[in-house]
């Protein structure tokens, strides 16, 4: 079996942890000549709670979250383009674990790459892992990345 990549979807909050699997991402698109997707999903208001790692408050006007996630989106695009790379922003409001599989679908990705927190037992028990639940629902191979692993190497 030899595997082809040829899109690859990328979700992003833009945290260091994100960060780490967009350069993975990229490194392994160049090495494919892989489209990258980077995707943004700003969440419901009303759905995340306080917990010990702080309280965000709902933000109801989406055309302003959707104008600066697209800005965020941009500027994470940016370096990517500059190496020759094929890269496009998505951005989606809603539950980010759904959203993130809709647009897997929609795209026929071949991969997603996410960044994974480790977040806290609280913080899990009461958000949830969109991580876990993207390697649950995702129609295709999903890559999780955390805040310093080893990067790729060239030999």
């Amino acid at each position: 079996m030899q595997i082809q990549l040829s899109h690859i979807l990328v979700p992003t909050d833009f945290s260091e942890a994100s960060v780490a699997a967009v350069n993975y991402a990229l490194d392994l698109a160049e090495r494919f000549g892989a489209r990258v997707t980077l995707m943004h999903v700003s969440h419901e208001p009303m759905i995340l709670p306080p917990t010990d790692e702080g309280y965000v408050p709902p933000m109801t006007d989406l055309p302003a979250l959707e104008q600066t996630a697209r800005l965020h989106l941009g500027q994470v695009a940016e370096p990517a383009k500059h190496r020759g790379l094929q890269v496009d922003v998505a951005w989606s409001h809603g539950t980010p674990f759904v959203e993130i599989v809709r647009k897997a679908r929609e795209l026929n990705a071949d991969l997603i790459v996410a960044g994974t927190h480790g977040r806290g037992a609280i913080a899990h028990l009461l958000l949830g892992s969109v991580a876990e639940n993207l390697v649950r629902h995702a129609p295709c191979p999903v890559l999780t990345v955390r805040e310093g692993e080893h990067p790729f190497e060239v030999p």
